[in-house]
């Protein structure tokens, strides 16, 4: 049997450095919202000129925000000296959110049982860093900032709707029956396509 491999989806976004951190978060919340499998109560956030979805379990919120503030500090770095540890562009970085599906490994060699975790879809998102240098590049800023945001909860929308079939069975009992990692900047092992939606 084939193995196939999990689809991954590219969103762009591009902040000012007073609000990258707020732009991350409510892209992450969006892509959480349409992704956990337990109930939520839905609540929404607003990001520059957007309400976006919200979701307000203390565990996601927690992992939401340090990655958020991992990702500026990185970003922070970047801009200020080159490291090998981070993106070697200033100003780009790259937040990348995977759900897994955990599986019953066979017995092996040894008769060692156990379960494994696959990951079954991923979401890369590439943060450019904006500055300006006056008001109106400040105001075009804005705008950008608004419209990669708008974009990118438009294509997660899409994307959420339109790809169901690699889902994979719910199985378990448990709260969450896929659990999930988000990685701050790791390295780029030829990422998915971008998303073409508009």
């Amino acid at each position: 049997m084939e193995s196939r491999k999990p689809p991954e989806y590219i969103l762009e976004l591009s902040a000012d450095r007073s609000n990258v951190r707020d732009v991350v978060k409510g892209v992450l919340h969006t892509i959480f919202f349409h992704r956990y499998f337990t109930p939520v109560h839905p609540q929404t956030h607003d990001v520059l000129d957007l309400t976006l979805p919200y979701v307000s379990e203390d565990d996601i919120d927690t992992l939401v925000e340090s990655k958020s503030t991992a990702l500026v500090r990185a970003l922070d770095t970047a801009s200020t000296q080159l490291s090998p540890q981070y993106n070697p562009k200033p100003g780009r970085g790259t937040i990348v959110v995977q759900f897994l599906e955990r599986k019953r490994r066979k017995a092996g060699w040894f008769g060692a049982k156990g379960e494994e975790e696959t990951v079954w879809e991923t979401w890369i998102i590439e943060v450019t860093l904006t500055n300006a240098s006056s008001e109106w590049e400040a105001s075009r800023n804005r705008r950008m900032m608004e419209v990669s945001l708008q974009k990118a909860a438009m294509s997660i929308v899409t994307v959420v709707n339109r790809e169901t079939a690699h889902i994979p069975p719910i199985t378990t009992n448990e709260t969450n029956p896929f659990p999930h990692q988000i990685l701050v900047n790791p390295k780029n092992d030829g990422w998915g396509q971008k998303l073409g939606i508009f």
